[in-house]
């Protein structure tokens, strides 16, 4: 099992940065592919639990399907994989804490794999995409 943590800081309340990220088509330049709402959520929240967005890779990786399973408006998100990945395991969690005037967010992710050594390669991926995608965010005021 592999797990990354990204942590960035925004100079905006940690509401507004909530907001942002926790809106699916957002997130297509942080993941570096192309994303696309599948369902609002179900529990009266259009990103909420039950909300889903497909993810659309470049090159030869299919596109696969995120569902959310936890959702606190301004603070927190949860999400899994949910279809098309060779992941046997998947967890995302983002959470947002105010610092000083500004938002601290720390995404965690965590994945795992039946073929050795796969997990590896996708979390090295992910972390050079998340990473990058993450130090180009900017959220409008």
């Amino acid at each position: 099992m592999q797990r990354m943590r990204f942590v960035k800081e925004f100079d905006l309340p940690p509401d507004r940065v909530f907001e942002y990220f926790s809106e699916h088509e957002n997130l297509g330049g942080i993941f570096g592919a192309e994303v696309k709402r599948i369902s609002d959520g179900t529990d009266g929240n259009r990103n909420g639990v039950g909300s889903a967005r497909s993810l659309n890779p470049p090159g030869p990786v299919p596109a696969f399907e995120e569902t959310v399973t936890e959702f606190v408006p301004g603070k927190h998100i949860e999400y899994t994989v949910t279809r098309g990945t060779p992941l046997n395991h998947h967890l995302g969690t983002v959470d947002f804490t105010r610092e000083g005037t500004g938002t601290k967010m720390e995404w965690r992710i965590e994945i795992g794999t039946a073929v050795p050594g796969l997990d590896f390669l996708i979390a090295k991926v992910l972390t050079r995409n998340i990473g990058r995608g993450l130090d180009r965010t900017v959220i409008p005021a």
